[in-house]
């Protein structure tokens, strides 16, 4: 009976242990109550709470007692209005989000107070790091940066310093995380060289899909898990984002990444929001199809943006279509659904990927 009862108490030790890291883990992350007290934190959330940050960022919000502004969906000027209005130390936001917020005209840029700011936590997709910088001058060094999933959790991080000595990156791992990047045949792979990103908060908690071990069971490799992206470490430690694993394209035998050129696309003036991926090819196997949105009142053109990346990326990786569209799908969140774009050209050549 001692040795039963001695164990439970181990056990809700052990528990508490863990609640505490990684209560602590998300306190580093999002950064709210992180300012003096005397000072008022108002926290800025305009993103589903249903995701695992914004729902992170909810709680910590209201753990902490900060007044919180939610909004029920995204508006770029309004964004900006509600920082300036309610003075918020906190906010959340996603790479779409700053993208929309760059391309407000200057005047409404200029016009709203965003001095207040103390920390923008930032994730889910992978920012350009021109679109970033561009931020960082004008918030201040105020974004973190974190990767993860809500299988995984956060796993790395990176305050604005960080990023701005490495350009790029999406952060550090964080403590009591393990991470490595394996290739195909799940060798380690050495700094510098990008495979699939696995990782493991040794503190987080196991989970199950339901009705879909296999689908489990394949994510998980020598006890670290994978979200199927690739990427890879520099020698600091640092990880850098290349692209999603089902998103990578493989055209004529080489491995291109979308989001290298939907990241050069994004400097192209009367680009709003834009798409790249694979569309089946019956010479290479695989072509590049981007879809753009151009900016209300531009005048973009496919001749313009074929001698805009023409520059900018080498030869095979200029898309073979571009077209242009009204609006891109994207999840309340603010990531692409591509698969329903890309998804068109494969049923139309009566195929599947």
């Amino acid at each position: 009976m001692l040795k039963w009862a001695q164990r439970i108490v181990a056990e809700q030790q052990a528990l508490h242990q863990a609640l505490t890291t990684m209560r602590g883990g998300l306190s580093g992350v999002l950064r709210i109550g992180a300012i003096p007290t005397a000072l008022t934190v108002a926290s800025l959330l305009t993103a589903p709470m249903y995701h695992a940050t914004p729902n992170g960022f909810f709680r910590r919000a209201i753990d902490t007692n900060s007044t919180l502004v939610v909004e029920p969906r995204f508006d770029a000027q309004r964004y900006l209005e509600l920082i300036d209005r309610h003075r918020i130390t906190h906010a959340y936001a996603v790479a779409t989000m700053f993208v929309r917020l760059l391309r407000l005209p200057e005047a409404v840029r200029q016009r709203c107070d965003v001095s207040s700011l103390k920390v923008v936590v930032h994730g889910a997709a992978p920012t350009a790091p021109e679109v970033k910088r561009r931020m960082i001058d004008w918030f201040g060094p105020v974004l973190l940066e974190h990767y993860g999933s809500t299988e995984l959790g956060a796993v790395v991080y990176c305050n604005s310093a960080d990023w701005l000595s490495h350009p790029g990156t999406v952060g550090k791992a964080l403590p009591y995380v393990d991470l490595k990047v394996f290739d195909a045949q799940r060798n380690e792979l050495p700094n510098g060289t990008p495979g699939e990103i696995f990782a493991r908060f040794r503190l987080y908690p196991d989970f199950v899909y339901q009705n879909d071990p296999a689908k489990r069971a394949a994510m998980e490799y020598k006890g670290l898990w994978t979200a199927g992206d690739i990427g890879y470490l520099d020698d600091d430690g640092f990880l850098y984002l290349s692209d999603r694993k089902n998103d990578m394209v493989i055209s004529g035998g080489v491995n291109i990444y979308p989001k290298e050129i939907e990241t050069e696309l994004y400097e192209l003036p009367g680009v709003f929001d834009c798409a790249v991926f694979g569309i089946p090819d019956e010479e290479f196997g695989e072509a590049l199809a981007a879809i753009i949105q151009r900016v209300k009142g531009a005048s973009l053109d496919e001749t313009q943006v074929r001698e805009f990346l023409r520059g900018r990326i080498a030869k095979y990786k200029l898309p073979k279509v571009i077209e242009f569209r009204d609006a891109l799908p994207r999840e309340d969140s603010g990531k692409l659904f591509k698969r329903k774009l890309r998804d068109e050209f494969w049923k139309a050549a009566g195929r599947q990927i």
